[in-house]
């Protein structure tokens, strides 16, 4: 790659990244407004965790939709992008039908499985997205690919106003979950046609077998480990509802989503980038490394104060946002919050061993991820309700899966000392908040009040800790070094 592409190259993920992040916090602003209202005025605990069970479903699906054709379309190279986009349409989405003509026919058996037998319409409605992501996710790769954010932005925008007026008005004549269901529908197919407008020649189905051997061979490895991540996420969703109820899967499920702000907002704004990034520096192990430990640590030093004031302010946030009758939430999300933290990373690292392919690392990572998950929470849900699967998550995450990761990385060419000196001055600035916010909590009492003082104390102490790390902002040069003057902890 010449100075003059490589300059090109990172205009091109700078101006994705931002344009990519106004997207995220817009749609996630939006949707958190209308997730406040429903909860506040027109649905309750055991409503939103049928809704969960059936969104968990729904990314299990989501995740082998495609047989991870979308991460060919934009890692491929070999090829003129647009002689295998046909095929990999075809190929997503006669894999899309047969996933939802599986779950139509077990939806009964699934909701009793996982104690909610009210959730069959539910599940059967909303899962119908598995089908419009089987034309739609290959349009939305060749934009990720393209670095084409502001479409993408337009787009979701559109589904999110189109999703948020159904579920409100159907929410408000006493729908209940179903609303949920409809809404989601009426805005995946809303853009979907968005699709058909921007990129049409990546919805046209089309067919060749030598290339759709490529394509599986290609996406399968990718597609298993990205259901393995989802079924790492979301089997804390399965064992809560199996064990606990709807209700307490519906304030469980509160407190997942507010300790996922920070994954919501700041991590998938890295994600439309990050692998299509990765991607350009993948035959080059030094400038890849060099790529993702300013990447991590810029993520870090943006998702620390959130997962760390969540954390410590946990009470006041569910009561200042949700109302009391949400309250108990709070006991999992201060264990959440942390999780949420670790997610961040890992995610950007799934992002880069996947784009140096390292699929099989990915594989026992994830895999060793989700043994070691499911029974732990099991006996932990058992043990001590939602507080305790919130425990769990954190405990596997932080003592099993971390030095996986590390591992993993290592042999892609990305050093130990790397995630050190990436993380070590987010994580100290944060350790110095969570005391702060603590202490400010207990002088006031534990009001609820008390989250706004306590909030502005912690993040004045953290600025100047993470402050060097503004260089990081800069453009890197080509022959940056793996250890550049500064990045020290």
């Amino acid at each position: 790659m010449s100075s003059k592409q490589s300059r090109g190259l990172g205009a091109r993920i700078r101006s994705g990244a931002q344009l990519s992040l106004v997207n995220t916090v817009v749609i996630r602003i939006g949707n958190f407004a209308a997730g406040v209202v429903l909860a506040r005025t027109m649905l309750g605990p055991a409503e939103w965790g049928l809704y969960a069970l059936a969104v968990t479903v729904l990314g299990v699906l989501l995740s082998f939709n495609e047989l991870g054709v979308t991460l060919a379309v934009i890692r491929w190279d070999h090829r003129p992008l647009r002689q295998f986009v046909p095929t990999a349409v075809t190929v997503s989405v006669l894999f899309s039908c047969v996933l939802y003509a599986a779950l139509y026919l077990s939806a009964p058996q699934l909701a009793h499985l996982l104690g909610s037998a009210d959730a069959v319409p539910v599940l059967r409605v909303l899962c119908v997205s598995v089908l419009i992501d089987g034309f739609a996710c290959v349009p939305h790769s060749v934009m990720a690919r393209e670095f084409a954010q502001g479409k993408r932005l337009l787009l979701d925008l559109l589904n999110f106003l189109v999703t948020t007026g159904v579920t409100l008005g159907m929410a408000d004549s006493g729908h209940g979950a179903l609303s949920f269901a409809w809404g989601a529908f009426a805005g995946n197919l809303t853009a979907l046609a968005g699709c058909a407008v921007y990129v049409p020649w990546a919805v046209r189905p089309g067919w060749d077998r030598s290339t759709a051997r490529e394509l599986v061979r290609f996406g399968l490895p990718l597609a298993g480990t990205s259901l393995l991540v989802i079924g790492m996420i979301n089997v804390d969703t399965f064992v809560v509802g199996a064990t606990l109820g709807p209700a307490a899967l519906g304030l469980y499920q509160i407190a997942f989503n507010v300790s996922s702000w920070p994954v919501r907002s700041i991590s998938e704004a890295a994600r439309r980038v990050s692998f299509a990034g990765f991607s350009r520096l993948a035959d080059d192990t030094r400038q890849l490394a060099h790529g993702f430990r300013r990447g991590l640590a810029l993520l870090m030093a943006a998702a620390v104060p959130p997962c760390a004031l969540l954390g410590v302010l946990a009470k006041p946030v569910i009561v200042t946002v949700y109302g009391d009758a949400w309250a108990a939430a709070a006991a999992a999300l201060s264990f959440l919050a942390v999780l949420g933290l670790l997610r961040v990373g890992y995610e950007l690292a799934y992002d880069c061993l996947a784009a140096a392919a390292r699929q099989r690392d990915l594989l026992a990572v994830q895999g060793w991820w989700l043994a070691a998950l499911i029974p732990v929470l099991i006996v932990a849900a058992h043990w001590r309700g939602i507080q305790g699967v919130g425990i769990g998550h954190v405990l596997v995450a932080s003592v099993l899966v971390a030095p996986a990761f590390a591992w993993a990385l290592q042999r892609a060419g990305i050093p130990a000392r790397l995630l050190l000196q990436a993380c070590g001055r987010p994580f100290a600035g944060g350790v110095l908040m969570a005391a702060a916010a603590y202490a400010v909590l207990r002088l006031c009492g534990g009001a609820t009040w008390a989250l706004w003082p306590a909030s502005a104390v912690a993040l004045l102490l953290y600025l100047p800790v993470v402050w060097p790390l503004r260089h990081e902002l800069r453009p890197a040069p080509r022959t940056a070094p793996l250890e550049p003057a500064g990045a020290g902890v």
